[in-house]
C-alpha cells in the first residue's frame, strides 16, 4: 500500500510503498476515502523539516532540553548517534480520514466489514490507503453524511473540545483569535451554541468567511475594528471567552485577550501560539487560562487509545471517542457546514505536490482533502436522492362534464389573507365565473367571504361542495399542511383542482397526490405558482429569444424576517418557510430555463434561515437561488439575471425589466403596479375550466418542481447535492 511520509533531516516529502497492517484485536483495518490535511499542524511539521539544523534547535526547544539531558546521562557520542538515527528515519503525516472498514479484529462488535467510519489519531489516522484504526478513535459515520465531510472529526473534535474547555452558556458573547480550520469550525461550533462571536485574523479572506459562517463580525487583530465590534457586542464589557486558536511566534494573542476579555473572562488555548501573559494584564482582570487537550479526554492515555478501556460516561462525559461522533452528528444535522471549510481536494498520488503547493504559498487553503481511489472516494454512500414521481393516469383521458356556455363555478377550501388579497379580487367581477361556495374551518371568517366576495352559499361542511355536481373547480387556499390531503380529495371527486403552494411538504404527500390521479384519471391540477405569467417577465423572456448554449441563472429573494406569530414559523407542522413558497422561485427558474431540475445542492449559514440552492438542469445549465431573511428591509424583493448565448436578461422585483444582446431592451420605469401574474394565471385556470383544454402548466412540471423543494431540505440534511430521480 501507499503512504506519505516525511524525512524529518532533510525535509524530503515522499508516498513510499510500505506494507499493510495487520488487522490486531481490539480494533479496525480501514480502507482511506478520504484523508484531510491540516495546513496548521502539518504544516508546522513539514516547514520545520525544511530548516537548518540550528532551525529546527530554535524551533523545538522543549525537543533540545531533551537532547541536553540525554547528553548529561548518556554522553555525546550515544545521544548525537540517537538523535540522527530519529531524524533520518521516516515519519507519517496526517490524523484525520474517512474510510471503509475493511477487516473487523477481535472484540469489536459495534462495527462491521463495509461500515463507514471517521477515524482519529497522529498514529491510526494516517495519510495512508490502510490504517489500523483502535476502538476508542473511530466512530461510524451517520447515514447521509458525505465522506468528504466525515474526514473532519478529528479537527471537529479539536475544536469541540476547545469549546467545552470554554463552558459558553446561551447568550454570552466570545472573540476567536485565528480563523484557520480549527477557528472556523469554533465560530460554527459557538454560534450553534447560542453564543455570539467576533473573529480575529489578519487575513480578509478568513474574516469574509468566519461571517458567512456566523461570526458577528471578523477583522485584523491589529485594527481598531475588533475592539469596536467587542464593544458594542459587550456594552464595553469584554467578552465571556477568548479561544486562541492561532500560531506563530508572535504574543499578539494572548496580549489582545487581555485587553479583550471582561473581568473573571476565560481565556482558552487550542492553537500552539506564544503564550508569554502579561501579568498585570490577566492579573488585574483574574482571568482564568485554560488548556484544551487535542480531542478530549482519553487522548495520550494508552489505556483509553490503544487497550479500548473507556471512561464511564457518568464520570467522564466527554470523551475522545463521545466527542468524535458528537461532531458528525453536527455535521449530519446541518449544525456545523464543513463544505466551505474545503479549498482543495487532490488526489492521493499528487500528495508530494499538494505538500510542496502549500509550503511555498501557491495554494492558499482552509482544508484541504485527499481523495483515495476505490468506491468509497467515488461513490460513498448512496447519493441522497428525491424521487419524481411518474405522473399516470388511469381510465384515459378526464374531461369533465359541464354544459357549454354555463358559468365556471368555483368553490374555495379557506379564506385567508392570500386568498381574500391575491386570488378572490380576480376572480369576483370576472364575467363567466360564479364563485359557489367558500368552505372554512370556522363559521364568521366564512361568513365574512361571503358578504365582501358575494358567494353564493357559506359552510364549514367541506364534503357538501366535493359531493356538489354543480362545482367545476376547487381552490385550495388553507395552511400547507393540509393541501396534499384537500387536492386528493378533491381530484377524487372529479373536481378540477387550485392549490396554492406547495403541492405537499413530504415525499409520501406527493405520492398520494399522484395516487389519486392514477386511480381518477383526473389529472386537472393548477399549482399556484404564478411568476411565470407575469406580463413583463414574459415578455423579457420574449425579448431574450431563444438560446442556444447552456444558461447561468441568479435568483435574488429577499423575504425579510417573518413577525413573531406568524404561522409560518410552525415548521413541526407547516413545514419550512422555503419548502412553502421556494417552489414560486425554482418554477421561474425552470420556466425560464425550459427544462426541470435534474440536482439539487442547498446549503444554509449557521444562525439564520438564509439559505443558497444551486439547481442544475439537463443541458448543463444552472439556477442558484438566494433565499435571504437578514437583508435590509428597503432593499427590492426579487432581482433576478438569466445570461446565456452573449445576452443578459435583467428583471428588478416585477418593477422593471431589460435585456442586453446586439440591441439593448428597457421596459417602462414606471408601471402601474407590481404584477407578479396573479391575474393572468387566474384567466388561464378559467379558460381550461370553461374549455376542457389542457391546464396551464403540465402536471409533470408541477411535480418536478415540487420534488425539486423538498430536496432541498434533504440537501441541508445530508451535506451533498440531491439527486431528482425520476421514476419510470
Amino acid at each position: 500500500m501507499k503512504q506519505v511520509v516525511q524525512n524529518y533531516k532533510s525535509g524530503e516529502l515522499a508516498v513510499l510503498d510500505v506494507p499493510v497492517p495487520g488487522c490486531k484485536p481490539g480494533g479496525v483495518l480501514v480502507r482511506s476515502a478520504f484523508s484531510l490535511i491540516s495546513t496548521g499542524t502539518e504544516l508546522m511539521k513539514v516547514s520545520e523539516a525544511g530548516m537548518s539544523m540550528l532551525g529546527k534547535a530554535r524551533s523545538r526547544p522543549d525537543q533540545v532540553a531533551k537532547v541536553m539531558q540525554s547528553v548529561a546521562t548518556n554522553g555525546l557520542p550515544a545521544t548525537y548517534r540517537k538523535v540522527m538515527g530519529k531524524l533520518d528515519s521516516y515519519t507519517p503525516l496526517g490524523y484525520s480520514l474517512c474510510g471503509v472498514v475493511e477487516q473487523v479484529g477481535a472484540g469489536i462488535d459495534d462495527v462491521a466489514v463495509g461500515d463507514l467510519v471517521s477515524c482519529a489519531g497522529n498514529e491510526h489516522a494516517l495519510h495512508a490507503e490502510l490504517n489500523w484504526v483502535p476502538k476508542n478513535l473511530y466512530a461510524r459515520v451517520p447515514d447521509g453524511l458525505a465522506p468528504r465531510h466525515a474526514a473532519f472529526g478529528t479537527v471537529g473534535s479539536i475544536a469541540l473540545q476547545g469549546v467545552r474547555q470554554g463552558e459558553p452558556q446561551l447568550g454570552e458573547a466570545a472573540l476567536v483569535i485565528g480563523l484557520g480550520l480549527i477557528g472556523q469550525l469554533v465560530v460554527q461550533l459557538l454560534t450553534a451554541s447560542g453564543v455570539r462571536v467576533v473573529g480575529a485574523d489578519p487575513d480578509p479572506v478568513r474574516c469574509e468567511l468566519a461571517e458567512r459562517l456566523g461570526a458577528v463580525a471578523a477583522g485584523d487583530p491589529g485594527s481598531a475594528a475588533v475592539e469596536a465590534a467587542v464593544a458594542e457586542l459587550t456594552d464595553g464589557h469584554g467578552v465571556d471567552q477568548v479561544y486562541l486558536a492561532a500560531g506563530g511566534g508572535s504574543n499578539q494573542p494572548v496580549e489582545l485577550a487581555a485587553r479583550l476579555a471582561r473581568d473573571r473572562g476565560r481565556v482558552v488555548d487550542i492553537g500552539k501560539c506564544r503564550l508569554d501573559l502579561p501579568w498585570n494584564a490577566y492579573y488585574e482582570k483574574e482571568l482564568d487560562v485554560r488548556f484544551s487537550r487535542s480531542y478530549g479526554p482519553g487522548r495520550y492515555d494508552p489505556g483509553y487509545e490503544l487497550e479500548g478501556r473507556d471512561y464511564p460516561i457518568g464520570y467522564v462525559r466527554w470523551t475522545e471517542r463521545r466527542n468524535l461522533a458528537c461532531f458528525l452528528d453536527l455535521v449530519a444535522r446541518g449544525r456545523v457546514d464543513v463544505e466551505p471549510l474545503i479549498s482543495h481536494v487532490a488526489d492521493f498520488d499528487d500528495a508530494v505536490e499538494t505538500y510542496q503547493r502549500l509550503k511555498d504559498g501557491e495554494l492558499k487553503a482552509v482544508a484541504v482533502l485527499f481523495r483515495y481511489p476505490g468506491p468509497a472516494a467515488e461513490e460513498g454512500p448512496p447519493a441522497p436522492s428525491v424521487a419524481v414521481p411518474a405522473v399516470r393516469r388511469g381510465g384515459g383521458v378526464f374531461a369533465p362534464a359541464r354544459s357549454a356556455g354555463a358559468p365556471v363555478r368555483l368553490a374555495f377550501v379557506g379564506a385567508g389573507n392570500y386568498a381574500t388579497s391575491m386570488i378572490l379580487p380576480h376572480l369576483s367581477q370576472r364575467d363567466g365565473v360564479t364563485l359557489s361556495t367558500v368552505v372554512t374551518t370556522t363559521a364568521l371568517s366564512a361568513a365574512n367571504a361571503q358578504r365582501k366576495f358575494g358567494f353564493a352559499k357559506a359552510t364549514t361542511d367541506l364534503d357538501a361542495v366535493l359531493d356538489d355536481p354543480a362545482v367545476d373547480a376547487v381552490f385550495v387556499v388553507t395552511r400547507h399542511s393540509s393541501h396534499a390531503d384537500l387536492t386528493r380529495r378533491a381530484l377524487l371527486a372529479g373536481k378540477t383542482v387550485f392549490v396554492e403552494k406547495p403541492l405537499a411538504l413530504t415525499e409520501d404527500e406527493l405520492a398520494g397526490v399522484l395516487a389519486a390521479v392514477e386511480e381518477s384519471g383526473n389529472d386537472r391540477i393548477q399549482v399556484g405558482f404564478n411568476r411565470r405569467f407575469a406580463p413583463l417577465l414574459r415578455e423579457a423572456r420574449n425579448r431574450f429569444g431563444a438560446r442556444t448554449g447552456p444558461a447561468s441563472l441568479r435568483y435574488l429573494v429577499n423575504a425579510g424576517r417573518l413577525q413573531q406569530g406568524s404561522w409560518y414559523l410552525r415548521q413541526d407542522s407547516e413545514g419550512s418557510r422555503f419548502a412553502g413558497e421556494g417552489g414560486h422561485f425554482i418554477d421561474t427558474a425552470s420556466w425560464l430555463l425550459d427544462a426541470d431540475p435534474v440536482s439539487v445542492y442547498a446549503a444554509a449559514p449557521a444562525g439564520n434561515e438564509d439559505l443558497q440552492v444551486v439547481l442544475r438542469y439537463p443541458d448543463g445549465s444552472t439556477a442558484t437561488i438566494s433565499y435571504v431573511t437578514t437583508g435590509a428591509s428597503g432593499f427590492p424583493k426579487e432581482t433576478l439575471d438569466l445570461v446565456a448565448d452573449g445576452k443578459v436578461l435583467k428583471l428588478d422585483d416585477f418593477v422593471r425589466a431589460s435585456v442586453y444582446g446586439r440591441k439593448r431592451w428597457v421596459s417602462s420605469r414606471l408601471p402601474k403596479a407590481r404584477d407578479k401574474g396573479q391575474a393572468a394565471e387566474l384567466a388561464a385556470f378559467v379558460a381550461a375550466v370553461r374549455t376542457g383544454g389542457p391546464m396551464p402548466v403540465p402536471l409533470e412540471s408541477l411535480v418536478a418542481t415540487t420534488a425539486a423543494t423538498l430536496a432541498v431540505q434533504a440537501g441541508l440534511v445530508g451535506g451533498a447535492p440531491v439527486t431528482l430521480a425520476r421514476a419510470r
